[in-house]
This record gives C-alpha cells, structure tokens and sequence, in this order.
C-alpha cells in the first residue's frame, strides 16, 4: 500500500484514508486501483465489521487528478475507456462491499469524491463541506460516477445538480439524501464513533444480504 492511502484498524473498525491532503485527495489511477484492491479483500475478512471512509487534511476528495483528466484529452479511446473502468470498478467495490462503510466527510467533495461518498452506506459530513460535479463546467459528463449518485439522491436532484454543477451545502447535501449526519467540525469524530457503535451492535454479515 502506498502512502497515498492509509489503513488504520482499532478493534473491528478499519478506517482508510485518502492522504494527498497538498492536492486535495485528488484521485491517481494507481490510487484507485489500491482502493479497489482493499475494498475487494474486505469481503474476506472476519476482522473488519465496519469501514470507515475519510480524507487528510480539510478536504474529503476532489475527484480524478486535474494533471491526468487534462491528459486525457489526448489519450486514446482505448486508455479513456480503461479509465473510466477502473473509476467504475472502484464505485461498484464500495457499494457492494460486505461490510457497512461510513463516510466520514471531513471537507469538500467533487466530482468523483461525491462518487465516492455517495457508495457509503451512511454519511457523516462537517458542516462547512461543500459538493459539486463542477467537471460538467469543463465539458466533461460525469457518467461514470452517475448510477451511484442518482441511486443515492434520485433522478430529479442529480439531473438538476448534473446540469448546473453548482456548489451545494452539507445541509443541501442531507436534503437531498447524499449525507444523512451534518456536525459541526470538533463534532465529526463524536458522530462518527456513534455511528459505527451502533453498526457493530448488530449482527455480522447483514451487508452482504443488501449486497446479494
């Protein structure tokens, strides 16, 4: 595992971080492929009952690396392909994961970031975190990330927030059902341990019946 994510296991909670904080956790390929990778071994694993999703710094994630998006333009139908298969993978790896998976939202998300958050089971956000699909102001469609957002907050808000690629709230955000907890900064880490106390109280394996 590289250090651009970071796992840390305290009992059964396993908690893995997105750590570019200089960059905003902008997304590599590689570091796409590691997540997958973690998320895939998880179903194995009798030791984690819950995961936790997060982000270094004040940022949760800003989507796939500006650097790699601009190349993209010049790449190949066969290399924007792999692409978007490997950001696809990631999302369906999460989503489906056997165990339940908490965002922990300490910043802002964008772009595949509110990919990323919209595949946890339950979400924790900070109050002063903003979202958006701001990609769709540059040309770019976010269709890869687009089953998974519009499964979590529904047809009529994702058409809405797809075309105009406005930055909404973290109240916004629980609006329209993307996040189900908005707290205050020094509160995250508190609601977040709520969360997952209440996870671990019931039985292990349930994930996996809603993944089946």
């Amino acid at each position: 595992m590289s250090a651009e994510i970071e796992l840390s296991q305290v009992g059964s909670v396993l908690t893995v971080a997105l750590n570019r904080p200089a960059v905003h956790n902008a997304l590599t390929p590689d570091m796409m492929l590691q997540l997958t990778a973690v998320f895939h071994d998880l179903n194995a694993r009798d030791d984690v009952r819950v995961v936790v999703l997060t982000g270094y710094g004040r940022t949760f994630c800003a989507g796939a690396d500006l650097s790699h998006m601009l190349a993209a333009g010049h790449s190949t139908l066969m290399d924007n392909t792999h692409d978007a298969e490997t950001i696809f993978d990631l999302m369906l790896m999460i989503e489906q994961c056997h165990k339940p998976v908490v965002g922990r939202v300490n910043g802002t998300a964008v772009g595949g970031g509110v990919g990323l958050v919209s595949c946890c089971d339950i979400v924790v956000a900070v109050d002063r975190a903003k979202f958006s699909f701001s990609e769709v102001q540059l040309g770019i469609v976010p269709a890869v990330i687009s089953p998974f957002v519009l499964e979590k907050i529904g047809v009529q808000h994702g058409r809405e927030l797809f075309l105009t690629g406005e930055r909404f709230s973290a109240q916004r955000a629980k609006e329209v059902g993307l996040v189900q907890y908005v707290v205050a900064e020094e509160e995250l880490d508190a609601q977040v341990a709520s969360v997952v106390a209440m996870l671990l109280q019931g039985a292990p394996g349930r994930r996996r019946l809603l993944s089946s």
